[in-house]
């Protein structure tokens, strides 16, 4: 299949600069958002069009794109009388990047498949700055034949994209990245402190650190902001838990115990309870802070 039309749903801190790059690729894109205004921004910036409901945004679309918040928001745009599958046709695709349960993502690859219509889930994970610099990594579940047709449009935001298996297994994959990253933060907060305290140049350290096995992402890019105190930007706490909430409950699935990610998730949420829930999720060094 030729895909030229296609459709995006969700104009958050990723939804909006993905769904850019489909314009910008040449792509036909129409967009939807809650809030109006952001939508209309947008056409502003990337030319394109913009509709008042998921369904009137998806009608005439090879492809809907989506990236909200939750199970629920999801749910929200995808049901109904106004919902992405009443403007859809048989053998459109449906596209969700957001990170939600797998076991939304079998319900909505049901639901898709009653109307003739392919589903795959495809949670991202590189932040606003891996969206708004196309270099997403790009984790789906579904059928090979769909997700080849889908590639090369996602290639547009992604530099890495995998199929991971059925539907729900590109969800559970990116359970696993957030587990990851829990792990590495607590990780940093005890090294960063411990570093700090003894004296260390964290910039010198990182130079070193970075070029071994304890090198990673977060840490190039968030210890050095850390040991600074500087937590406003970013990917939100508030996120995080949600996140973190889907990978524990995946786990009580399969009668798993995760505690290291029981203990972030319990860390993050008195850092909620002091009003820090927007703050980067590097912002986890303050829950150690106050243990001194």
């Amino acid at each position: 299949m030729d895909i030229n039309n296609v459709s995006f749903i969700g104009l958050g801190v990723m939804g909006y600069p993905m769904a850019g790059h489909l314009q910008n690729s040449g792509l036909k894109t129409t967009v939807f958002n809650r809030t109006e205004e952001k939508a209309k921004q947008w056409t502003r910036q990337y030319g394109g069009d913009f509709k008042l409901t998921p369904k009137d945004a998806s009608q005439g679309s090879q492809v809907v794109f989506m990236c909200v918040g939750n199970d629920d928001d999801v749910r929200s745009v995808v049901y109904g009388a106004d919902g992405i599958l009443a403007g859809l046709n048989a053998g459109a695709i449906l596209v969700d990047h957001t990170t939600t349960s797998a076991t939304l993502s079998v319900e909505l690859a049901r639901a898709c498949a009653e109307k003739n219509i392919h589903f795959i889930d495809a949670p991202v994970s590189g932040g606003q700055a891996g969206a708004e610099n196309g270099c997403l990594t790009i984790m789906c579940g579904g059928d090979k034949a769909i997700y080849n047709q889908i590639l090369p449009v996602m290639k547009n935001y992604g530099k890495q994209a995998t199929l991971m298996g059925e539907n729900g297994q590109g969800q559970r994959c990116k359970m696993v990245n957030q587990i990851c990253i829990a792990g590495i933060l607590q990780g940093l907060s005890e090294a960063i402190l411990l570093a700090k305290e003894a004296s260390l140049d964290i910039s010198q350290v990182v130079d070193v650190l970075k070029h071994g096995a304890a090198g990673s992402w977060q840490m190039e890019n968030r210890a050095e902001t850390m040991a600074q105190e500087k937590f406003d930007f970013g990917f939100a706490i508030d996120w995080m838990r949600k996140d973190l909430g889907i990978c524990l409950n995946e786990a009580k699935l399969h009668s798993l115990a995760l505690p290291l990610t029981e203990s972030v998730d319990t860390r993050y949420q008195s850092l909620q309870e002091k009003g820090l829930g927007r703050m980067d999720t590097s912002v986890l060094i303050e829950s150690y802070k106050c243990e001194k």
